[in-house]
C-alpha cells in the first residue's frame, strides 16, 4: 500500500468552509493513489466552543492540578468531535471514513498523564481499515495507557501523533496541513520579503522549531527523522508546494544560510568567581535543581555567561541571594538564531554576521555556534532590525 498520513490542525477543520477545503486534500491524495490516514485536532482556537483550553476552563484549576488522569478525558474530547465532524464532511463527498482514538489507532503511553511518553504504537486497525478502502481519521494529541486510560502527549501532540503513526505504517510521507505555506527564510511578519524554503533538513528543521518558530513541534521532527519518513508542511488554504523535509534538505541550495529565526524573553547573566566561596560547577547545579534552563553558555576560569529564560529570574534571584557571587543581569534581551547546514567549515560566515549587524549600530552581547547554527545574543528592542539586516547580507530573499 502506498500510504500518507495527513494532520489538518484547528484552524484547518474549525469552520465547514475549512472542512470542505480538507476533504478536497484528502481527495487529491487518493487521486494520486494514496491510501490516506488523517490525523485532526481540536476544533479552533481558545475561546471557541470545542478547543481544548475552552474544555479546560469548566473545570476547577485544583481539580485540574490534582487530577489530571479526568483533565486528560476531557482534553481528549475536542479531538475526538473533530473525528467524527470531519468523518462526516467526507461522506458527504462518498468517501467512507472511520472516527478513531489515539488509542485505537494503537498509540499505547506510560501513566504520566498531561506528558505522556509513548512506548509503541500498534498500527494493526489502522492498516486493516486501509485494506477495506476506509480512511481512518484520527484524533491527535492522545494515546491511550497499558490499563485502558486516556492520555494525552503535551504540547505539539497532534503533530507528533501524525509522525508516530507515519513511521509505524510506514507512510512514504507525512503532510503537515496550517495556516501558513510552509517554513520561510524569516517570520514574515517582520520581514515582508521573506522567501518560502522548498527543501529543508530534519536537523536545520529541528532547530528551527527549537528557536522560536512554531510551524512544526521539534518532538514531531525528531520521530520523523528517527523513522526516515519525510515531513511535508503544506497550507490549507492554498495550493502552495510547501516546504519538504528530510535528510537531505536543499543539497543543491547555494546559499549558506537556510533562515533565521528568533527567541525573545532571554536574561543574560554574567557571574564572576573571582574570590567567591562557590564553585562554577556547584552553582551550575544549583540552577540544574531547580529546573533552570541555560543556553549560550560561556564558561571560563573566572566568569560565566549564559542565558535563560525570563519566567526563570525569580528562581535565579533566590539562588543569586544565597552566593557570595558578583553577577550582572541583562534583561530584555533576544537570541538571533543563523541557520544554515552549509555553515560548518566556512571561513567568514560569522565576520558577515557581526559586520552586518554593527553596520547597523547594534551591539552584540554574546554569540555561540553549533554545527549548523549561529547564535547572537542582542537587546530585544532591535530584533526585527538585525534579523532584517541579515536576511538582506544573506540575499535569503533570492532563494
Amino acid at each position: 500500500m502506498k500510504i500518507i498520513v495527513q494532520k489538518f490542525g484547528g484552524t484547518s477543520v474549525s469552520t465547514q468552509e475549512r472542512r470542505k477545503l480538507v476533504v478536497q486534500k484528502v481527495m487529491s491524495a487518493i487521486n494520486e493513489g494514496y491510501k490516506p490516514i488523517v490525523v485532526v485536532s481540536a476544533m479552533g482556537r481558545s475561546g471557541e466552543p470545542y478547543a481544548t483550553d475552552t474544555l479546560l476552563s469548566l473545570i476547577d484549576k485544583d481539580f485540574k492540578e490534582t487530577n489530571k488522569r479526568a483533565s486528560d478525558l476531557l482534553m481528549c474530547c475536542g479531538e475526538i468531535i473533530s473525528t467524527v465532524i470531519m468523518s462526516n464532511e467526507l461522506k458527504k463527498s462518498k468517501i467512507a471514513a472511520v472516527p478513531v482514538t489515539g488509542g485505537q489507532a494503537g498509540i499505547i503511553t506510560d501513566d504520566n498523564y498531561s506528558n505522556a511518553a509513548v512506548k509503541y504504537v500498534k498500527p494493526e486497525n489502522l492498516l486493516k481499515l486501509l485494506s477495506d478502502n476506509e480512511i481512518p481519521v484520527v484524533a491527535g494529541f492522545q494515546g491511550k495507557s497499558e490499563n485502558g486510560f486516556f492520555t494525552t502527549l503535551g504540547r505539539g501532540g497532534s503533530d507528533v501523533t501524525a509522525s508516530l503513526i507515519g513511521c509505524a505504517v510506514k507512510a512514504e510521507k507525512i503532510e503537515i496541513y496550517t495556516d501558513v505555506d510552509g517554513i520561510m527564510t524569516a517570520d514574515p511578519r517582520i520581514v515582508k520579503d521573506a522567501a518560502l524554503i522548498e527543501n529543508i533538513s530534519y536537523n536545520e528543521v529541528f532547530e528551527f522549531a527549537e528557536q522560536g518558530a512554531k510551524v512544526i513541534h521539534p518532538r514531531a521532527v525528531e520521530v520523523a527523522m528517527n523513522g526516515n519518513v519525510p515531513l511535508l508542511i503544506k497550507n490549507t488554504l492554498s495550493d502552495c508546494p510547501g516546504t519538504l523535509i528530510n535528510r537531505e534538505g536543499s543539497i543543491l541550495n547555494k546559499s549558506l544560510i537556510t533562515g533565521i529565526t528568533s527567541l525573545s524573553g532571554r536574561v543574560q547573566v554574567i557571574t564572576k568567581f573571582k574570590n567567591a566561596k562557590i564553585k562554577s560547577s556547584d552553582f551550575l547545579n544549583m540552577l540544574a535543581l531547580k529546573n533552570i534552563n541555560i543556553d549560550l553558555i560561556n564558561v571560563f576560569p573566572k566568569e560565566n555567561i549564559f542565558t535563560i529564560d525570563n519566567k526563570d529570574l525569580n528562581k535565579l534571584n533566590s539562588i543569586l541571594s544565597k552566593t557570595d557571587l558578583n553577577y550582572s543581569l541583562e534583561n530584555n534581551c533576544s537570541k538571533i538564531a543563523i541557520i544554515g547546514s552549509r555553515i560548518c567549515g566556512v571561513p567568514g560566515v560569522m565576520a558577515r554576521i557581526l559586520k552586518a549587524i554593527t553596520k547597523e549600530g547594534i551591539e552584540v552581547l554574546q554569540t555561540a555556534d553549533s554545527h549548523s547554527t549561529i547564535w547572537c545574543l542582542v537587546k530585544s528592542d532591535f530584533e526585527g532590525q538585525v534579523i532584517k539586516a541579515l536576511h538582506r547580507e544573506f540575499n535569503l530573499n533570492n532563494k
